[in-house]
């Protein structure tokens, strides 16, 4: 904690004077019997530049040695370890935090303004407990589901390697196994995580760390709220056989006053319906890809309206009767026209003893005979009963209509019909 003594010529800045660092678990290392060496007024913050007391000690086996970079001023106003400059709470770069809780960082940086800002951000530090950030970051909120994703939740003891051997890039140590630094090949030039200020990650501002996940931030899926300002039912699958419906009302009555909750276990599924779309928003916003009940991950997704239910029954109907869907064939119309009417046979004479060359004419046989020539034959009997009459023509002259061929009827089979007697 910092301490001020005006009165003390030596100390008349207030330089700080700690007993022990603020860190995170990550640089503390593994080892819990581990030693430090203090400095006091080792060296000046890289942000404020005023002295304070260093720490610096080694984290564990195959580690490189580390040191604290800031003043615990500076760590406090931000929540950050003075080491890695990483946010306490999430382990992420202030970049990140403050993009996630929409902060927006007022702190100056000219020397007058800083000393100024600082100063006043010691004196609320004192006044306070010390376990609640202070300036704008402990008037902000400090929920976000963007950090509850991205947060590490393990120490990330990786980064605590040493550093390349630049002999061994150089093809020139000599230590081997013995050698305490990496012989492993340097990051590309190009890429940019190889160029990091501490100062650009302390102010949120050209973090190459923060960019990174930020882009991951973008890419991770979400549940974005329907149209249909009607639908205030919310879909969740994977129950299982032991999660039953109490256990669902005991979760989501939090978020408003549920209409009704129906439980299908045949698909292990079930249907939550809100009274009201904001009860329905928030639920979703809390519950995706976060609802775990019994130790078993829910996927929760919205309902669907019932103009989408209705589209469906419409599609499900066209189906064929041993359960196939039929697909409509393109260029054909979607129903066959109607069956022409059951009309009689119109079929072509030569009752007017025309000239071969002259085109058929069409007689209509339900009209009498005009005088002088034979009636029409009856039905069931052939052409050949009768004096003059020619061959019935050809298929494909005759009009459409059923056709009957007196072979057709077993009555008229044989030869038991009588001749005419002027045959």
């Amino acid at each position: 904690m910092a301490t001020s003594l005006g009165a003390n010529t030596y100390n008349r800045q207030n330089w700080e004077d700690a007993d022990f660092p603020i860190l995170c678990q990550t640089c503390l290392g593994e080892n819990p019997y581990i030693r430090m060496t203090k400095e006091k007024y080792g060296k000046e913050c890289k942000i404020c530049s005023r002295p304070f007391t260093v720490f610096r000690w080694c984290p564990g086996a195959r580690m490189r040695f580390k040191k604290t970079e800031v003043c615990q001023t500076c760590s406090k106003l931000k929540n950050v370890c003075q080491t890695c400059l990483l946010d306490l709470e999430y382990g992420l770069p202030i970049q990140v935090r403050d993009a996630g809780i929409s902060l927006k960082d007022e702190m100056p940086k000219s020397d007058v303004n800083k000393e100024y800002y600082t100063q006043n951000m010691e004196r609320e530090i004192q006044n306070s407990d010390g376990t609640r950030p202070v300036g704008a970051l402990g008037k902000a909120t400090s929920s976000s589901d963007m950090l509850l994703k991205l947060a590490r939740t393990t120490p990330y003891y990786k980064r605590n390697r040493p550093h390349i051997c630049s002999f061994w890039v150089k093809g020139e140590c000599k230590r081997g196994e013995e050698c305490p630094y990496r012989h492993e090949k340097p990051t590309d030039p190009d890429d940019p995580l190889a160029d990091q200020n501490i100062k650009d990650r302390y102010y949120g501002i050209n973090d190459p760390v923060a960019d990174k996940l930020l882009k991951r931030a973008a890419t991770m899926p979400r549940l974005d709220p329907p149209e249909d300002k009607s639908i205030t039912t919310l879909y969740v699958g994977g129950l299982g056989e032991q999660i039953s419906e109490t256990e669902l009302r005991n979760h989501f009555y939090q978020f408003g006053e549920i209409r009704s909750i129906t439980v299908v276990q045949r698909q292990q599924c079930a249907f939550i319906q809100f009274a009201t779309r904001q009860s329905s928003e928030l639920a979703a916003e809390k519950s995706f890809n976060k609802l775990i009940i019994n130790g078993r991950r829910l996927n929760v997704k919205w309902g669907r309206s019932q103009a989408a239910r209705g589209k469906e029954k419409e599609k499900d109907s066209h189906v064929s009767e041993s359960g196939m869907k039929l697909e409509p064939v393109p260029g054909l119309p979607g129903a066959l026209p109607p069956p022409p009417p059951n009309i009689e046979e119109e079929t072509p004479t030569n009752f007017f003893n025309l000239p071969p060359s002259a085109p058929p004419a069409v007689v209509n046989l339900s009209l009498p005979p005009p005088p002088g020539l034979a009636p029409p034959p009856p039905p069931g009997f052939g052409a050949t009963l009768f004096h003059g009459m020619p061959p019935p023509p050809p298929p494909f002259l005759r009009a459409p209509g059923p056709i009957h061929y007196p072979s057709q009827d077993p009555q008229r089979m044989g030869a038991h019909t009588n001749k005419p007697s002027n045959a």
